[in-house]
């Protein structure tokens, strides 16, 4: 190979709000593929809100980024070279590629896509682990029932948007939870929630209060912090809280706690962590049916996809303002 390879190392660990003096750029000669080895060209780079948590040192699901490694980070590629028997050349693959035009992997959790079947920006949202995360979170740990109300924060984000058509689909209420007026527009006009409250103008407790006068029997958490806090307030008897995810506190230096946590023994109430790995081995079961409600038209997915890769830390702070609408993509290549 005789192409480029730019990357994204991490250079130092943020302290409090990520931001682009926290990498650095480089540039190499394209790796070769050893034997049983593939080397893929990013063509899409997923941005999420875990990025932020894989910054700090300390225990977490996955080990943290070494400075100086590659910014890890799911991608949508095309594999230009292989010695790997279960891929060949021109095969278009999903996998953990990092922050870079090429990369050179083992084949170890890499799938492939096919692109005839949906856009690729796709398959890092509904059809990646976005959409894994809302559909395990929700069915599996939150559990609805038809006629009950889930109340789901970030409501049009990657994982939300998904998250609030699903319990469309199993016959419950939906209220979302999100920031600003075209937000709110899309969640019900556009993703059928029944109401949807804007965090940035309305009293979050009051809004649910009306919104939710049975209660609220399954909350599916993307921010934590003072709307979790504001939710907690406003449980139905026996609610399930899905905790997926906290970006109201991901570059806080202090993270704030429940105030309110007693509620959940009041109201005989759950609170569960999830994380999307843990059902690896199901994923399959959820792209059918993530793909079935996309094709009959019962689900709609939102992709925002920024050009270049020289986009990536303007564009991974979208994710903590709030900018970004729907799934938050970096496309490096056609």
């Amino acid at each position: 190979m005789t192409e480029t390879n730019r990357q994204y190392l991490l250079k130092s660990r943020p302290v409090g709000m990520v931001g682009a003096e926290h990498f650095e750029f480089a540039e190499s000669p394209a790796p070769a593929p050893g034997e049983g080895e593939l080397l893929v060209r990013n063509l899409y780079i997923s941005l999420d809100p875990a990025m932020r948590g894989w910054l700090n040192e300390g225990k977490s699901y996955v080990p943290p980024v070494g400075i100086g490694e590659v910014m890890r980070a799911m991608s949508v590629a095309r594999v230009v070279a292989s010695s790997h028997p279960k891929f060949a050349e021109g095969d278009v693959v999903s996998g953990i590629f990092g922050v870079q035009d090429y990369a050179v992997s083992d084949g170890k959790g890499v799938v492939k896509v096919d692109p005839s079947l949906a856009p690729l920006p796709r398959y890092l949202g509904t059809l990646g682990m976005p959409g894994m995360t809302a559909y395990f979170g929700l069915l599996e740990i939150g559990k609805p029932a038809a006629g009950e109300t889930v109340v789901v924060s970030g409501a049009t984000g990657a994982v939300g948007q998904v998250v609030g058509q699903v319990a469309k689909i199993k016959g419950c209420r939906v209220v979302g939870i999100a920031g600003g007026p075209e937000k709110c527009r899309h969640a019900v006009d556009e993703l059928g929630y029944d109401a949807c409250v804007d965090y940035k103008s309305e009293n979050v407790k009051k809004a649910l209060r009306g919104h939710c006068p049975d209660g609220v029997d399954v909350y599916f958490d993307n921010v934590g912090g003072e709307i979790l806090d504001a939710v907690l307030t406003q449980l139905a008897m026996h609610a399930r809280i899905v905790i997926c995810g906290a970006i109201s506190q991901y570059n806080s230096t202090e993270v704030q706690g429940p105030k309110n946590y007693m509620s959940l023994l009041v109201n005989r109430a759950s609170m569960t962590g999830m994380v999307v790995f843990d059902y690896a081995k199901r994923y399959g079961d959820a792209v059918n049916d993530l793909a079935s409600w996309l094709a009959k038209g019962e689900m709609s997915s939102q992709e925002h996809v920024i050009e270049g890769l020289d986009q990536f830390p303007n564009a991974l702070l979208k994710l903590f303002t709030g900018e970004n609408f729907g799934k938050l993509v970096l496309k490096v290549a056609d």
